[in-house]
C-alpha cells in the first residue's frame, strides 16, 4: 500500500488491514438499520420494483425515505465533485458506544489536503453508558487540485482509535458519476453474511 504506487489510495487497496484482536473491541460502531439502506437506495434513484428485489418486502420510496446518499450512517466519507467546482458538503453521522460506559472521544482530522478545510462538530463526544448514541457532522469545504485526495477522521478516547476515510474525488468531466450496480449489492449482502437462500429471497 504505497501512495507512489497506488495514487488511487483507498479506492485501490481499501481502508487497510484489519487487526482481529482490536476489532473485537472497537469502542465505537456506526449502526445502520434496514431503513437507512432503504433511504440510501431511494436516494440512488432505485425504482420501487428494484428496491423490493433488494429488501424482499413492500418498501417504497417517498419523500420521507428519499435520503441523501452521503448521509448513510457508514464509517467513511466519499464525494464526487464536478470538474472545477468547489466543495461544500456536510455529512451527518451517529456513533454508538460499545466500549467503556463512561468515555470521552476526541476527533482529529489527519492529512487534510491543501485547499480543503475539514471540520467536525462537536469534536468531543462524551458517553455515560454502553449503547448510547451521539451524533456529529463532518463538513468539507474548499477546492481540490488533484483527481483524488484523501484524509482520515480519528475518534480517540485514549484506549480506542476509530479511523474513517475521507475521500473527495474530482470528476474528470462534468456529469461523471460513480454508479453502483445490482452485483455490487449482491456482494455487499454476501459480505453481510446472507445465506444463499436469504439472498435468493431478497433478490428474487
Amino acid at each position: 500500500m504505497s501512495a507512489r504506487k497506488n495514487p488511487e489510495a483507498e479506492f485501490a487497496y481499501g481502508a487497510g488491514n484489519i487487526d482481529p484482536v482490536r476489532a473485537v473491541h472497537p469502542g465505537l460502531v456506526y449502526d445502520a438499520d434496514e431503513i437507512d439502506f432503504v433511504n440510501f437506495l431511494c436516494g440512488e434513484g432505485y425504482s420501487i420494483q428494484t428496491l423490493r428485489k433488494v429488501t424482499g418486502d413492500h418498501s417504497v420510496c417517498s419523500k420521507a425515505t428519499n435520503g441523501a446518499v452521503w448521509d448513510l450512517n457508514y464509517p467513511s466519507f466519499a464525494l464526487s465533485i464536478p470538474y472545477k467546482e468547489s466543495i461544500a458538503r456536510t455529512f451527518k453521522r451517529s456513533v454508538t458506544n460499545v466500549g467503556l460506559p463512561v468515555s470521552t472521544y476526541k476527533a482529529t482530522v489527519i492529512g487534510a489536503p491543501k485547499g480543503l478545510k475539514i471540520n467536525v462538530k462537536p469534536n468531543i463526544l462524551s458517553f455515560t453508558s454502553i449503547g448510547q448514541k451521539l451524533s456529529f457532522v463532518l463538513k468539507v469545504e474548499g477546492r481540490i487540485v488533484k483527481d483524488m485526495v484523501s484524509a482520515s477522521l480519528v475518534w480517540d478516547d485514549g484506549l480506542h482509535k476509530y479511523y474513517s476515510n475521507i475521500d473527495p474525488v474530482k470528476a474528470v468531466d462534468p456529469g461523471l458519476v460513480y454508479d453502483v450496480d445490482e452485483i455490487d449489492y449482491v456482494k455487499f449482502l454476501c459480505g453481510q453474511g446472507y445465506s444463499t437462500r436469504a439472498l435468493w429471497r431478497h433478490w428474487g
